[in-house]
């Protein structure tokens, strides 16, 4: 075999980092050791796998061809490495989440998985839809658990539960007696919403058709969190996930609102670089997610 083991580490480290200091860092070798052994890897096979642009080290369509199949051979000797010592490991599972999934669902299945596997480690992510799927696709995380529609060709997007989303205001909203919110309640309303980009905005926009861009959107903010004080303080009406407002609810710190003819159902999605080596860590968060929906 013309390669090792850690020169495929170092390309890999390289590839996330996209700076081979960093990646020497990454992998506790000094600057000059993985510098070495990324030129050999190249040199042996009279290849280039990276695109040198000022300090970074961007993969060209030949190293980006590569990766998949690096990554996965890494993930396979980590797997055989286990059989051989013994342990029921896996290595590190790299998760990555949407907020509400991460904040609210994600953290519960961590704590199973780690529990009934303390072998491993999971390292969970979490941002909004679009940064998920793009760190899914540049081989950054190993999963994503993601709120929004997403595709894309090397992507694998499977449905994984169903969730809907609830609009609500303040204990002392205007809007509290009312049956229902008809068209001119939801135009007049102020909103704090998500932002762009984020599954739960993608959802309610689509939910909003035809009177979309003529709502009053008062305040975008990113954080769950931050909308629930906020339509507490009475800044306006929200719409987020009934998971996220489950203990609000019960307190009666906030009210659900009805809001008829309007479709808020949607689900959340496992997403999968297409490319991507199906490891055992994998396998077992997937079957750990499928059983917590149940």
């Amino acid at each position: 075999m013309r390669y090792s083991l850690r020169q495929l580490e170092v390309f890999l480290a390289t590839a996330n980092e996209e700076n081979i200091t960093k990646a020497a860092s990454q992998l506790s070798m000094s600057q000059s050791a993985a510098s070495s052994a990324l030129s050999e890897f190249e040199s042996q096979f009279d290849i280039q796998l990276f695109d040198r642009v000022g300090k970074k080290l961007q993969l060209n369509a030949f190293g980006r061809g590569v990766r998949p199949k690096a990554e996965a051979l890494m993930q396979q000797a980590i797997e055989l490495e286990s059989v051989l010592t013994g342990q029921v490991g896996c290595g590190d599972l790299k998760v990555g989440a949407t907020l509400t999934i991460g904040n609210y669902i994600a953290v519960g299945i961590m704590a199973q998985y780690m529990e009934k596997f303390p072998g491993d480690r999971v390292v969970l992510t979490v941002a909004n839809t679009e940064d998920i799927a793009q760190k899914v696709l540049n081989f950054e995380l190993d999963i994503g658990l993601i709120e929004g529609e997403w595709q894309h060709p090397d992507m694998d997007v499977t449905p994984w539960c169903d969730d809907e989303l609830v609009v609500f205001c303040s204990s002392t909203h205007a809007y509290v007696d009312k049956a229902g919110l008809k068209k001119k309640d939801l135009l007049a309303a102020a909103w704090i919403l998500r932002e762009s980009g984020s599954g739960t905005r993608q959802t309610f926009d689509r939910a909003m058709h035809g009177i979309l861009p003529d709502l009053n959107v008062a305040l975008e903010l990113q954080h769950t969190e931050a909308i629930k004080r906020a339509v507490e303080a009475d800044l306006g009406i929200g719409c987020l996930s009934q998971v996220v407002l489950k203990e609000a609810f019960r307190r009666r710190s906030l009210i659900q609102l009805n809001v008829p003819q309007r479709n808020f159902k949607r689900q959340f999605y496992f997403v999968l670089h297409k490319q991507k080596y199906q490891s055992l860590a994998i396998e077992r968060w997937v079957t750990l997610c499928k059983a917590f929906s149940r």
